[in-house]
């Protein structure tokens, strides 16, 4: 079997084009460096997108939040319905107790009734807060976090507190967890329902 040799200017070439080849490799990585080109990954844009990621994130966590709680949004001041409750709390304590214990003829003015003093006062305790929200669809300890604007932590304990006292139960298969009502509970949402002022 005979094998034909290529002619030396064949074989000569092929050598230059590699030589030549790798040369130009070989400058090429060590001027790029300084040869100024726009970079395609922009590690800021991408820090950028998922900061804007997390905000929607918990944007819709807090809208779903108001859905389940019912509240329209409205546009006038919020803290005007807190007042309306308020103003109303104190009227229907009034009729239930006396002005003035002791001179029926004394009365007490309208004025003191409608600002009354609500340094103290608790109107919800978030275990009855957490239960109204959970009562209609399931969520997990960070929606409840988010709605109620209280700490990673103490929302754990609380939820910690409600599962042992028996009033929630947890969703071990979906990550992360999810709370949902249980009957204990339920009996409370009614029992607060009927007298929301003893609780």
């Amino acid at each position: 079997m005979l094998v034909e040799i290529p002619e030396l200017d064949v074989i000569l070439g092929v050598i230059l084009a590699f030589v030549v080849g790798v040369l130009g490799l070989y400058a090429y990585f060590k001027m790029r460096p300084y040869i100024k080109t726009k970079e395609v990954f922009d590690a800021t844009q991408v820090e950028r997108l998922e900061y804007y990621e997390r905000q929607l994130i918990d944007m819709k966590i807090r809208l779903d939040a108001i859905e389940i709680q019912g509240v329209e949004q409205k546009g006038g001041d919020p803290s005007q319905e807190l007042k309306q409750i308020l103003e109303e709390l104190v009227k229907t304590q009034a009729q239930k107790e006396p002005a003035v214990v002791g001179n029926k003829d004394k009365v007490v003015p309208e004025k003191t009734l409608s600002q009354p003093d609500t340094t103290n006062i608790t109107l919800v305790a978030p275990i009855d807060c957490v239960l109204h929200l959970i009562t209609n669809k399931s969520m997990t300890s960070r929606d409840i976090q988010i709605t109620l604007q209280k700490s990673r932590e103490h929302t754990s304990r609380l939820m910690k507190k409600m599962f042992e006292d028996g009033y929630v139960q947890r969703n071990t298969q979906s990550k992360p967890y999810t709370y949902s009502i249980t009957e204990k509970g339920l009996a409370k949402v009614k029992q607060i329902q009927v007298n929301p002022i003893a609780s």
